[in-house]
């Protein structure tokens, strides 16, 4: 017996594919907060790395994970991905 309807779109799709169903959506202004939350992480984290003079070495590493740990990156996205979901949805309940 199977619990789960194969066509189920949360189970069978990536978290990158919910996260742009969710988005398209939900409330726009909660979407576009979340999404500039996000890129004011992303610019904090470089900023730091600008600031310890490591930005080269954050291009080295993309670019390594990129050929050796593809699916170490492809987690961490989805994480992201599944971040900015659960915090859109959290706020439109």
């Amino acid at each position: 017996m199977n619990i789960f309807n194969e066509d189920d779109d949360f189970l069978v799709s990536t978290p990158r594919d919910n996260y742009f169903s969710i988005s398209r959506h939900a409330n726009q202004n909660i979407v576009e907060m979340e999404f500039e939350k996000m890129l004011e992480r992303l610019a904090v984290a470089e900023k730091i790395l600008e600031d310890m003079g490591l930005e080269e070495d954050l291009e080295k590493m993309l670019r390594a994970m990129r050929a050796t740990q593809e699916e170490d990156l492809k987690d961490r996205v989805n994480s992201l991905f599944l971040e900015l979901a659960g915090n859109i949805v959290t706020q439109c309940e």
